[in-house]
């Protein structure tokens, strides 16, 4: 059994410390916000936070997440930079299919919460790690842009 701290609640969860986060949360917990894409941390769908960092949940096993503070997607509009970059995404209809733009909002935050005023190359190389198949990049950079003007 392994305890772990996710959106501020004490979770127990009974599965192999070699067991990914993203399968815990998904199958275990049932917090299905945490999307699956790749795999491989290669394209970002699975983001969560661990201590305040974005991290790839698919290749996060359990025993890496234990003690440390894990934030969804279902626990950033909690907060005020989570908030602020989730009305961006409304205000400038970033999403379409969607199925990334869970991964692409937890990177957001974690990119305005370590840099409250990101440049376009900061925006660039946080957000490097997630795609997006239907191309809303330019959205995405303006919902941050957003988010930032309204957090100063």
């Amino acid at each position: 059994m392994t305890t772990l701290n996710i959106n501020g609640k004490a979770q127990e969860v009974d599965v192999d410390p070699s067991t990914p986060l993203l399968w815990a949360l998904r199958d275990n917990l049932d917090l299905t916000g945490t999307k699956f894409g790749c795999g491989m941390a290669a394209c970002g769908a699975c983001t969560v936070h661990i201590n305040g960092q974005a991290t790839r949940s698919c290749v996060t096993p359990i025993s890496a997440a234990a003690g440390a503070r894990i934030t969804t997607i279902e626990g950033v509009s909690g907060d005020k930079v989570g908030r602020a970059v989730l009305d961006a995404w409304i205000k400038h209809d970033v999403a379409q299919c969607g199925y990334c733009q869970n991964g692409q909002v937890m990177s957001a935050v974690g990119l305005l919460r370590n840099k409250p005023k990101p440049t376009d190359a900061d925006i660039d190389q946080a957000m490097a790690g997630n795609l997006c198949r239907c191309g809303t990049y330019q959205r995405i950079r303006a919902a941050i842009k957003d988010a930032a003007r309204a957090l100063a």
